[in-house]
C-alpha cells in the first residue's frame, strides 16, 4: 500500500475542521486546522495534504467526504444524468430513477445536498493549507508541492461543482465562522479563472512522476489534464491542445492493453491511468481505506446464486448497448449481460450470470472476481475498486476534438486512430476514420467518446458542453434547465446570500 493509503486515515479527523455550513452539521465553530512542528521540519503540510487524497475516498460519515466524489450521489450527478446509464435494479430507488434519469430534479434532493456539502468541505479543507501556507510564508519547494496539491483538489471541487449547478459562491478563503460563507453566487467565468489559475499553478509546480512510495500521487500530467478539459468545455481549442501535446509528448503516458483489464484491481495505477481514486483490497483494511464505488455499482443478486455482488446502481441502457459498431471489443469489456456469460476473453472470469430482470445489463468496469472479494473478506460487495478520475484515452481524444476545432484535420484523425487501434487490437473491426471535413471528424470523435468512455462519467457532461443534450435527452424528459441542478434547499436556508437558479 502506498504512504498515501497508510497516512491518510489517521488524518481524517483533523481535516474536516475548516469546511462550509450550507445545510448540513459541520465544524466550523472549531478552531481551524494549522501546521505542527513535524509538518515543518518536512519541508511543508505534508500530512495535511495527504490527507486530502483520503478525503476523497472514504465514505461512511462525517467528516468523510468521499460520497460526493465517487459514491451513490456522485453517480447519480455524473452518470444517471446521461442516456447511456440508469438506475432501475433497486427497487427502492424508483425516487432516484426519476429524480436523474427522467430529470425531475429535487430541490430537496439528498443526493444534490451531499454533492454540494462534500464539495465545499474539501474545498475548505484545501483553503485551509493554502492560507496556512500563506501566512507561515512556506517557499520550500515541499510547501510548494503540498499548496500545488490543494490547489488541484480545490480546482477539482469546482469543476464539478460548476458544472452540476452553475453559478455558484466563491470561496477561495479560510473560513473562521458559519457566517463567513454567506456571500453570493459569482458567474461562471469567475469560478472557472479559479480553476484555470489553481491548475496553472499546479501544472508547473507538480513534479511528473513520483517514487515508487508514492504511487497515485498528484504530477503535473494531472493538473495538465484536468486543465485541458476546463479549456475544452469553454472552447478555448488551441489552449486545450497544446496541453494535451504536453502531457502526450512527455512520455509518461500510454494506452493499457488490452481495454477489458485497464480497470481490474490487479492493474490499479497502470501507465493509462493519470488520477484516481485509490483504495485497498488488503484483508483489514476494507475499514480503513475504502469506496462505495465498486459496492455501488455491482451486480445486485442473490445470496443463493452468488451474485449479491453490490447494489446494482449505475447500470447500462439499451442506447448504450446499441451505439458500438459491430465486433468492437470494448461493448463486451463494458457489459455483463443477465443469462450469459461473463466472457473471460473480455475480462470475465468464466462465471454466468443468472436471467435477472431487474436490470438486463450491468456495469463490467467494476466487476471483480469472487477471488479477489474473497481476499478482501468482502462476498457481497468490492470497497477496493479504484476510481478512475482522468485517463490517457481522454487526452487523445481530447486532442482530437480540439485540432478538429482548430482546423488540423490530419492530428486529429491521428489522435482518433490511436483510440481505435488499442480497441480493435488484433482484429479487423474498426477501420481507421480517415478525415473527410470538419463535420465529419466532429461526428467521428463524438461517437467515439460515447463508447470508449461508455458507463464512465463523460457522457452527460459532453452533451451539454456540445449543445446536444437537448435532442439527444428530450426523450427522457430533458429541458434546456436540466443542464443544471437546482441549489439543494438546505444550502439556501444557510446562506440567505443564495439565490436559486433561474427556472427552479
Amino acid at each position: 500500500m502506498t504512504k498515501i493509503k497508510k497516512v491518510v486515515f489517521g488524518l481524517a479527523m483533523l481535516m474536516s475542521i475548516c469546511i462550509l455550513n450550507f445545510g448540513c452539521k459541520k465544524f466550523l465553530d472549531r478552531k481551524p486546522l494549522t501546521s505542527t512542528l513535524d509538518d515543518l521540519n518536512q519541508g511543508g503540510l505534508e500530512t495535511q495534504a495527504l490527507g486530502l487524497y483520503g478525503s476523497i475516498r472514504n465514505s461512511a460519515s462525517d467528516p468523510y467526504i468521499g460520497d460526493g466524489f465517487q459514491s451513490i450521489p456522485w453517480l447519480g450527478m455524473n452518470g444517471f444524468r446521461s442516456d447511456d446509464q440508469e438506475i432501475v435494479s433497486d427497487p427502492g430507488a424508483a425516487g432516484w430513477h426519476s429524480t436523474y434519469d427522467l430529470f425531475q430534479y429535487a430541490k430537496d434532493d439528498w443526493g444534490s445536498q451531499q454533492v454540494w456539502d462534500k464539495h465545499y468541505l474539501l474545498i475548505g479543507q484545501c483553503n485551509t493549507i493554502l492560507q496556512t501556507a500563506d501566512s507561515l510564508k512556506l517557499a520550500d519547494p515541499g510547501s510548494q508541492i503540498n499548496i500545488a496539491e490543494a490547489k488541484f483538489f480545490r480546482a477539482l471541487s469546482y469543476w464539478d461543482l460548476v458544472r452540476d449547478y452553475g453559478q455558484i459562491p466563491k470561496i477561495d478563503f479560510r473560513i473562521y465562522k458559519a457566517t463567513d460563507a454567506n456571500i453570493a453566487k459569482s458567474p461562471e467565468t469567475d469560478i472557472f479563472a479559479l480553476i484555470d489559475g489553481d491548475l496553472t499553478f499546479a501544472a508547473a509546480t507538480l513534479p511528473p512522476t513520483w517514487p515508487t512510495k508514492f504511487n497515485g500521487r498528484l504530477t503535473s500530467g494531472a493538473a495538465k489534464t484536468l486543465l485541458a478539459k476546463s479549456k475544452l468545455w469553454n472552447k478555448q481549442w488551441a489552449a486545450a491542445l497544446a496541453l494535451c501535446k504536453e502531457v502526450i509528448n512527455s512520455g509518461i503516458y500510454d494506452l493499457f492493453t488490452p481495454y477489458a483489464l485497464l480497470w481490474k484491481p490487479e492493474n490499479k495505477l497502470n501507465k493509462e491511468s493519470i488520477f484516481e481514486i485509490q483504495a485497498s483490497e488488503k484483508p483489514g483494511d476494507g475499514g480503513l481505506y475504502w469506496s462505495w464505488f465498486g459496492t455501488a455499482q455491482g451486480v445486485r443478486g442473490a445470496d443463493a446464486d452468488g451474485w449479491n455482488l453490490g447494489w446494482g446502481w449505475n447500470t447500462p441502457t439499451q442506447k448504450l448497448v446499441d451505439a458500438y459498431e459491430p465486433g468492437d471489443p470494448r461493448k463486451p469489456a463494458t457489459i455483463l449481460f443477465s443469462g450469459q456469460s461473463d466472457d473471460p476473453a473480455n475480462g470475465g472470469y468464466g462465471r454466468t450470470l443468472p436471467p435477472y430482470t431487474n436490470a438486463i445489463y450491468w456495469n463490467k468496469k467494476t466487476y471483480v472476481s469472487v477471488a479477489q472479494q474473497q481476499a478482501a473478506g468482502e462476498p457481497n460487495g468490492a470497497s477496493f475498486v479504484d476510481c478512475i478520475l482522468l485517463r490517457y484515452a481522454d487526452v487523445l481524444l481530447m486532442a482530437a476534438e480540439a485540432a478538429n476545432e482548430t482546423g488540423d484535420g490530419t492530428t486529429a484523425a491521428a489522435m482518433l486512430e490511436k483510440v481505435r487501434a488499442r480497441a480493435r487490437g488484433n482484429s479487423n473491426v474498426l477501420p481507421p476514420v480517415a478525415y473527410v471535413n470538419q463535420a465529419q471528424m466532429r461526428d467521428a470523435i463524438k461517437k467515439e467518446r460515447r463508447v470508449e468512455f461508455g458507463m464512465e462519467f463523460e457522457r452527460f457532461f459532453d452533451l451539454v458542453r456540445w449543445g446536444d443534450a437537448t435532442s439527444v435527452l428530450s426523450g427522457l424528459g430533458y429541458q434546456n434547465k436540466n443542464r443544471y441542478y437546482p441549489l439543494p434547499t438546505a444550502a439556501i436556508a444557510a446562506n440567505p446570500k443564495l439565490v436559486q437558479n433561474p427556472d427552479y
